[in-house]
Order: structure tokens, then sequence, then C-alpha cells
């Protein structure tokens, strides 16, 4: 049986500031390969690197050396086009802070990035109402983002991110504007989506007890991984 295709690899990937007449060496040699269904925990000190990492995994933000290979497509190289396209089709993102948008309902904030993904009204409704009804949220699905208590939006945040069925996930402290009981919700039901649906996912976060869950944790320090 032929092993599935990494949803991510990176690899000796580097990323270099200029400041002034300074050179900071964030990243030095990038080495990751996460396949599909595994969740890796991405852990350090807080300006080690952690959201550039996860930019460049994203293709938000260009490495300085090195590959990038999204569901087995190299990325090097790309234009700004392909790269977005990429990004639509195979990369869904959540923040610590939801990123809704307030005059749109919970239901349009997840029917929206699957139209411009290109799918027609009807389907990207009807998989918004799935993932709603999977969150429990589906009494919410009228309610704009003022209505909805922090735990509810990041969870919404979650179901738009994944509503056009990415193949990796990159997750930059997810919880880190919650409470401990709404943190841990949260966390098993992006942990739960990754098994059930083959979802890879990369988390970065400071907390300790939802590393433990994680299939794998690397830690950034000095621009290297360990």
């Amino acid at each position: 049986m032929d092993e599935p295709v990494p949803a991510i690899i990176m690899n000796d990937v580097t990323r270099i500031y200029k400041q002034g007449t300074e050179t900071l060496n964030i990243l030095k040699g990038i080495d990751l390969c996460v396949k599909p269904g595994e969740v890796i925990g991405l852990i350090g000190s807080s300006g080690t690197g952690k959201s550039t990492l996860l930019h460049i995994a994203g293709l938000l933000e260009f490495q300085n050396s090195g590959e990038i290979y999204i569901a087995g497509e190299s990325c090097t190289g790309m234009n700004d086009d392909a790269r977005t396209k990429i990004r639509r089709e195979k990369i869904g993102f959540v923040y610590q802070f939801h990123h809704l948008l307030p005059e749109f309902t919970a239901l349009e904030n997840i029917i929206i990035p699957q139209i411009i993904s290109g799918l027609r009204y009807k389907q990207a409704s009807e998989r918004a109402k799935e993932l709603l009804e999977w969150l429990n949220l589906s009494d919410r699905q009228a309610h704009r983002p003022a209505r909805l208590s922090g735990g509810e939006k990041q969870r919404i945040a979650i179901a738009r991110a994944v509503a056009s069925k990415p193949s990796l996930l990159l997750a930059d402290e997810p919880t880190g504007n919650l409470d401990p009981e709404t943190a841990t919700i949260v966390f098993n039901i992006m942990l739960q989506l990754a098994k059930n649906s083959g979802l890879a996912a990369i988390i970065a976060t400071h907390n300790v007890n939802l590393v433990s869950k994680m299939d794998r944790v690397v830690k950034l320090k000095d621009g290297k991984l360990s």
C-alpha cells in the first residue's frame, strides 16, 4: 500500500530579516514533514519565530531558501496567483483572534470563503450548515459575532478554516484567548477534525495540557526545530 502524500514538507527552509546593518537569522534550515491526519504541536519561547514558520508554511511569506511542498506540489518559485490558489484550496488558518467579519452572520462567515474558492452558494451553505451542526452551533447560525461567546467565535473560525476541505490546517495560538475549559473544547474539535477527515495540523501553542494530546511535538529554538 502506497504511503499517503504528506500535507506539507519543508526542506532546509531559512528566513532572514535585515534591520539596518543587522542580520536576523530567524529560521535556520527548517525540516518538517506532516502526514494526513497528523497533529503537530509547535512550541518555543515568544519571539523565536513560530509565527514566521507558520506564515511561510502557509505561503503568506517567502522563505529565503529551501523547498516547500503542499500536498505534493512544489511551491518554490510560484508566483503570487499560484500561491493564492494553493492557500484557498489546500490550507486553512486559525489565529488567536477569530477575525470573523462582524457584519455577517456565523453562517455567512463560513459560506464566504467557500464562494471565493469557487463553490456555488447552495453547496457552500450546505457545507456551512453541516459544520455548524457538527459543532452544536446550529442555533447560532443567524447570530453575528457580537452575539457569540469567545468559544463560539473560535469554533466558527475553525469551521471557516476547514469549510473548503483543505489538506493542511495552520493554527497560531488558537486557544490563547480562551479559558482552560473552553480551550480544551476548541482543541478537541481540531483533533477530531484531523482524525476524522485526514486533515494535517500544525498548532503553535504555549498550553502544556494541549501539547500532551498531540501526535508529535517540535520545539523551535535558535532558529532550528528539535
